[in-house]
């Protein structure tokens, strides 16, 4: 199984799509807590759920469950606590939630490139990051690649 990872930031929708296509992304999990952003453009929930079925065929699903909590992201981006803090309590928090059960519940052995989507840019300050290493240890033969 291959886990991706995407960023939507600073990317159009034609470098967007073509990244999935070309990296044959069957199943896109959106890791985002709020996917209906005024910022999220060609990215909020129903209509991506509507472009990846329509232009690649790809299954779309959203679960909060692989998010942080709002508390936890609002102390990052008010810099009440470091990257490195953040870190420690999203991983608490999805090992507390159980979500490599979530995950193979959702996978069911049915897709086999699997892209994690966030709105970060860059994977390296992401929890798109992080939960595909959580993930990795939980599954064997994961390969993950950040797109």
């Amino acid at each position: 199984m291959n886990i991706y990872t995407i960023g939507f930031a600073q990317k159009s929708a034609k470098k967007f799509f073509e990244l999935l296509q070309s990296n044959n992304i069957d199943c896109l999990l959106d890791i985002r807590l709020n996917n209906i952003s005024q910022l999220a453009g060609f990215t909020k929930g129903k209509d991506l759920e509507y472009f990846l079925n329509k232009i690649l065929s790809v299954k779309y699903f959203h679960n909060t469950d692989f998010a942080p909590t709002k508390e936890i992201l609002d102390n990052y981006k008010k810099k009440n606590i470091t990257w490195s803090e953040y870190e420690k309590l999203y991983i608490q928090l999805i090992e507390k939630r159980h979500v490599e059960n979530l995950f193979a519940k959702i996978i069911n052995n049915n897709y086999s490139n699997i892209c994690l989507l966030c709105s970060e840019p860059e994977p390296q300050q992401c929890h798109r990051r992080l939960l595909a290493t959580y993930l990795k240890q939980h599954f064997e033969n994961i390969q993950i690649r950040h797109l």
